[in-house]
């Protein structure tokens, strides 16, 4: 991997930053969708360029990360704050420098066309486990559009202003304190009900020691995880798609997964079961599988029948 350090954008001058060449073909917005928690997303926006704009804590403090990909086989990363240095250093594997698709074959028709049009996907690693952790317990049992509400919600109310000359209003994830500080009628406020509450706020508690599951084995690393009430296989899966870069990570449990697996792959629909066992071919590479019929706009299950309803916490 080439790189070259260099310190600035436009008239604006970052703390730190790294220009390098990935050794697998990358696409910058492909790949870090994955990391945005809907439109309003405090911390993740994209500018009118087409750079992704991200904000993180790191061990060294907050920081805020200008990417963009000035051409097809060239990434950079600007980043300001006084996290910055780190999270420059982790940008590589931060847009899937350690993922490694070799060993993937499409064996389907559907997924060698989604592969072929898709080359740039990656899996991204922020090897930020606790803030992964956070925004995965808000969407435990809840709609997708309910939790990212709640996300927003909280960190523009509990969230560090964003460093840097960010292209609108944004803001860097409450630290695990900040987290366990919030009282129980602010998460009232923000939609989210007094279970989700306890689970974040007890593993808040632990932030520390969950970091460290970056360099255990998947296994080890789930083992870690679950140790915490209300944390099990769905939400393990959720934070090791992103913290850890896994591309094997299921989200078993899912509300829609099995079903949108089973149409897109056997036009039927699926258990969690039947979904592990039409998924066992592609072992090491099942989280892979999901991204790509998402990416090439595979569609699953029509929809029919009820949805999951939008509970509104803040009427109880």
């Amino acid at each position: 991997m080439a790189v070259s350090c260099v310190r600035h954008t436009g008239a604006v001058i970052a703390d730190h930053a790294l220009s390098w060449r990935p050794r697998h073909p990358t696409d910058l917005r492909q790949t870090l969708g994955a990391l945005r928690r809907g439109g309003g997303d405090p911390a993740f926006t994209f500018d009118a360029s087409g750079a992704v704009w991200r904000t993180t804590r790191t061990v060294e403090g907050d920081a805020t990360l200008r990417l963009t990909q000035p051409d097809a086989d060239a990434l950079r990363c600007e980043a300001w704050g006084p996290g910055a240095g780190a999270a420059v250093a982790q940008a590589p594997e931060l847009l899937g420098e350690a993922d490694d698709p070799s060993g993937f074959e499409p064996r389907l028709p559907v997924l060698a066309d989604a592969h072929r049009r898709n080359p740039g996907l990656r899996i991204p690693c922020t090897a930020q486990v606790f803030e992964a952790l956070a925004a995965t317990i808000l969407e435990q049992k809840v709609i997708t559009l309910q939790a990212h509400d709640s996300w927003r919600r909280l960190l523009t109310r509990f969230g560090s202003p964003a460093p840097g000359p960010t292209p609108r209003p944004m803001r860097v994830v409450p630290s695990p304190e900040a987290w366990r500080m919030i009282p129980s009628w602010e998460w009232h406020r923000a939609g989210v009900d007094p279970k989700r509450a306890r689970t974040l706020q007890n593993a808040a508690g632990y932030a520390d020691r969950l970091e460290a599951v970056v360099a255990m084995s998947p296994a080890d690393a789930a083992a870690r995880l679950t140790l915490m009430p209300g944390v099990g296989p769905w939400t393990v899966a959720e934070v090791a798609q992103r913290a850890l870069g896994d591309a094997d990570a299921l989200s078993v449990g899912d509300y829609h997964l099995s079903n949108y697996v089973g149409h897109a792959l056997a036009g039927r629909d699926m258990t969690d079961d039947e979904m592990l066992e039409t998924l066992e071919p592609w072992r090491g590479h099942r989280y892979r599988v999901v991204r790509l019929l998402g990416a090439a706009g595979v569609p699953g299950r029509p929809r029919r029948g009820p949805r999951m309803a939008f509970v509104d916490h803040r009427a109880i």
